[in-house]
């Protein structure tokens, strides 16, 4: 299987924080991918579903270095292990 292209950086509170962090990276040049659950795509607002946040594994650490002020979005240090 081909290596992944895409490395996890953080999750968001909602798809609302992810956005945001989205439009941010998008800004400094940064490809971004958000991936939540597919029951928040359902009929119904989950208003706090987490969003996974993904970026090309060569801007994984500029990126980190951008979202330092949003240390709530950090991946846990056993969740980098993933």
């Amino acid at each position: 299987m081909d290596e992944l292209k895409y490395e996890k950086i953080g999750e968001a509170n909602s798809r609302g924080e992810a956005e945001i962090i989205e439009s941010f990276l998008k800004a400094e040049g940064i490809d971004v991918e958000l991936v939540e659950e597919s029951i928040s795509r359902s009929a119904y607002a989950f208003p706090l579903t987490r969003v996974d946040i993904f970026v090309p594994k060569e801007k994984a650490n500029q990126a980190l270095k951008l979202l330092k002020p949003f240390d709530d979005i950090q991946p846990d240090e056993d969740d980098k292990d993933e």
